[in-house]
Order: C-alpha cells, then sequence, then structure tokens
C-alpha cells in the first residue's frame, strides 16, 4: 500500500500538517515525491511513523526520537516490546487512579469508607510510574536500583501531611530560584537559600542524603536535556545556575 500525506493522516490520525513537519526536520521523509509533487509514503514510512507515535505517547521528544530510529543499532521488535511494557506501567497507573475514584464516589454516597491514606495512594504511584517513565534508566544506571526501589518505597509510604509539605516545599524551591537567578550569582544568600531547599526536597525520596550524591543529581541537571528543559521552562540557564549554587552549597 502507498499514501498520500492525507491519506496518511487520516489513517494514522495525525494532521497532514504534522506530516509534513516530519519531513522538514527529517523525522519522516516519504518514499518519494511523484510527477505531480505529491509526497508518498510505503510500509517503510508507515512503520516509522507507528513507531514515532508510540515514542510522542510516552513522551520522547521528537529530537530524541529522530537519533532512536537513525541509529544502527535501533532494533523495531526489541523497541515494541519495550513500548508494551511502558503502556502496561501506564494501564497499572491508569487502574490504580480508576479504582481510587470509584472508592471516592462510593465514599460519597455513603456504600464504602476510604482512608485518607487510600485517597492518595493512586497519585503516590503515579508519582512514581511518571518518574520512571522519564528518568528510571538513568538514575538507576547512577546510583543503583537498590537505592531507588528504597526511594519509591519512600514515597510510597508519604503520609497525606508529608504529601502536602512535599508540594509546598516544591513551589517554595522554584519560587526562591526564580528570584535567586535574577541577581546572577549563585554563591548568593538567596541562591544558597534554593540549593538548601532542593536538599530538603530530595530528602523526601532519598533513604539517605549525600553532598556527592547532592552535586551527582545537579550535574546530571545539565548534562540530561529533560532535566534542562524542566528547569530552564521559565527562563534559560536555571538549571545551569541551580548546578553552580549546588556545588557551591556541597562544597561547605
Amino acid at each position: 500500500m502507498e499514501y498520500t500525506v492525507q491519506k496518511l493522516g487520516l489513517l494514522a490520525g495525525v494532521s497532514t500538517r504534522t506530516l509534513r513537519y516530519y519531513d522538514e526536520i527529517d523525522l519522516l521523509k516519504p518514499a518519494r515525491v511523484n510527477s505531480s509533487g505529491y509526497r508518498i509514503y510505503g510500509q517503510q514510512e508507515v512503520d516509522r511513523l507507528q513507531q514515532i507515535l508510540f515514542y510522542r505517547e510516552l513522551g520522547v521528544s521528537l529530537e530524541e526520537i529522530k537519533e532512536i530510529l537513525d541509529s544502527p543499532t535501533f532494533d523495531a521488535d526489541r523497541a515494541l516490546r519495550e513500548h508494551r511494557e511502558k503502556l502496561l506501567e501506564r494501564r497499572t497507573q491508569l487502574d490504580a487512579l480508576i479504582a481510587n475514584v470509584d472508592l471516592t464516589l462510593a465514599q460519597r454516597e455513603g456504600t464504602k469508607t476510604m482512608s485518607d491514606k487510600q485517597k492518595f495512594e493512586g497519585f503516590k504511584q503515579k508519582l512514581i510510574d511518571d518518574n520512571e517513565a522519564q528518568y528510571g534508566e538513568e538514575i538507576r544506571s547512577k546510583y543503583g536500583s537498590d537505592q531507588v526501589d528504597k526511594s519509591n518505597q519512600k514515597v510510597k509510604g508519604m503520609t497525606e501531611e508529608q504529601y502536602a509539605v512535599l508540594e509546598k516545599l516544591n513551589a517554595e524551591l522554584h519560587e526562591t530560584l526564580a528570584q535567586a537567578f535574577s541577581t546572577g550569582d549563585p554563591a548568593h544568600e538567596l541562591a544558597q537559600k534554593a540549593a538548601d531547599l532542593h536538599r530538603q526536597w530530595l530528602s523526601f525520596y532519598w533513604d539517605s542524603y549525600s553532598k556527592d550524591a547532592h552535586a551527582g543529581v545537579a550535574q546530571m541537571y545539565v548534562e540530561d536535556p529533560r532535566f534542562t528543559a524542566y528547569y530552564d521552562k521559565e527562563q534559560p540557564g536555571v538549571a545551569e545556575f541551580l548546578k553552580d549554587a549546588v556545588v557551591i552549597y556541597t562544597s561547605k
């Protein structure tokens, strides 16, 4: 089967504009362009688009997808198995959230009771699953699966009060970091306060704290584009600034 850009868009549920953009960035080139100037896609392009959409569903950037698919070591069968594992993890997460909503509705209707702990189980599991999906491979290779598993167990054991404190701490960290960044000085009092808030935030997840590990995480923020994008979403350079502030903080 061969498809024009319009037919492929209808088949895959994506816009023709998206397909044209994929062509422009060399992510998905048509098999050929016919005499009328129409892009024509064949089976190989259809299979590649399927992989692209799988990775997009998992939150992978277009740049990373291109690197993965263009790698000479890319294995489509292995990729599909990995996609399946990730989707099963997501289904488990959604099942937990659905069960949480069902129990909440039953409590409101007076047919069941729900403890405060149960109210937050689904959300804590989502937090764990999201972190695993985005950063699991990197942090497990860097710090070991045992340490990551301990961290996940710590999150699962959080009380409602601890979870609320964590959310408040995260908001304070980003607010302080934004103020500190405006000074341009990672050694400034505000920057060092942000580094300390970052330590407190990490301690909610870590089984134990160490300065070396803290500095290592901050370094990862500038080495991994996903972490960099998270901290730089409001203003470019924040991830680098936080890293410098943490290096100073942990060297004391």
